[in-house]
């Protein structure tokens, strides 16, 4: 079958390391189940293996690929959770176990016509969503609902504060705080991503590093060097800040003296169980709100995907269909 396969890195052009090549079915060992993907959306997590950022090199050649919809092997349409894991060994959080992985670390990814998972990891699709849309879901928006509602545990009429508007975790986050009934505040560098940011469900957008009119109760942080003072100067005392990713760097000053004389929290956040899949799915079915596609391309177009990915005009998730 037909697959997109990391092969080598380089942390300079990823692309070159990204392959279309022939690779065997899989052959699912006990408890493991194949299905047939339908649409599989992109992550920049791909490109962080690609360019060799926290995927170490002799775990290549792999599969790409993080994000899946499909049909199980009874013809069931399932949505894929895609952190494998044991929840025993987590205290009963997968997310926690060492020996977790997202889906395409260390198991083939979702960039092919065949995927195998463990059985426990295929979720029944909700029939309202498209596969296109429900291939958006399994990792930024998985994230970012454990982020708001585990993690920070926001309720309505809460202010949430949403760095890097645009990103798929932060575009994911204003989505669900709007629909939990939280005001919303978006930062981003350009007018036209705080316009999109507007039609995401933001009442405000910034230009990043602006002050807001006022203090929030959370702040989403996925941006980490370039907005962490913000975020810190942005949060009420005794306020949230979770921080679920860094992609402008992790070591930011820290200000330990206003988190400590204001009390405020920070809460580190990866990922999400499966139960809070099923809980993230029966949300965005009630509220009424769908992730947003930019386009949908065939396998073999993958990496004009990723290279729009990085120029970094998108209004949304670009889905692949392997089939």
């Amino acid at each position: 079958m037909l697959a997109a396969v990391a092969v080598r890195q380089n942390p300079d052009d990823p692309l070159a390391g990204l392959e279309l090549r022939e690779v065997p079915a899989p052959k699912p060992p006990e408890g493991w189940a194949v299905i047939r993907v339908v649409a599989a959306a992109l992550n920049h997590h791909d490109l962080w293996t690609l360019r060799g950022v926290g995927h170490p090199a002799d775990r290549l050649p792999i599969v790409l690929g993080c994000d899946a919809a499909g049909i199980d092997e009874d013809g069931n349409e399932v949505v894929v959770h895609p952190v494998i894991g044991d929840p025993a060994a987590g205290g009963g959080d997968e997310t926690l176990d060492p020996g977790r992985a997202l889906l395409s670390e260390r198991h083939d990814g979702a960039f092919a016509e065949l995927l195998c998972v463990p059985r426990r990891n295929l979720i029944p699709k909700p029939a309202s969503l498209s596969f296109e849309e429900a291939a958006c879901l399994p990792v930024a928006w998985l994230t970012a609902y454990r982020m708001l509602f585990t993690r920070a545990a926001i309720r309505p009429g809460d202010s949430v504060l949403v760095q890097g508007a645009t990103g798929g975790v932060a575009s994911a986050a204003i989505a669900l705080a709007r629909a939990a009934g939280a005001k919303v505040y978006a930062t981003s560098r350009t007018e036209a991503k705080r316009a999109t940011a507007l039609t995401l469900g933001a009442h405000h957008a910034v230009p990043t590093g602006d002050r807001l009119p006022e203090k929030v109760d959370v702040v989403v942080e996925t941006v980490g060097e370039a907005t962490w003072a913000h975020s810190l100067r942005s949060l009420r005392p005794g306020g949230t800040v979770v921080v679920a990713g860094a992609t402008s760097g992790s070591n930011p000053p820290a200000d330990l003296s206003r988190i400590f004389y204001l009390q405020q929290r920070v809460l580190g956040s990866t990922g999400g169980t499966r139960d809070e899949f099923v809980a993230l799915l029966r949300f965005i079915e009630n509220a009424e709100i769908r992730p947003s596609v930019d386009r949908v391309l065939p396998l073999t177009q993958i990496h004009s995907g990723f290279e729009a990915m990085l120029g970094g005009h998108l209004a949304g998730k670009i889905v692949i269909r392997p089939s």
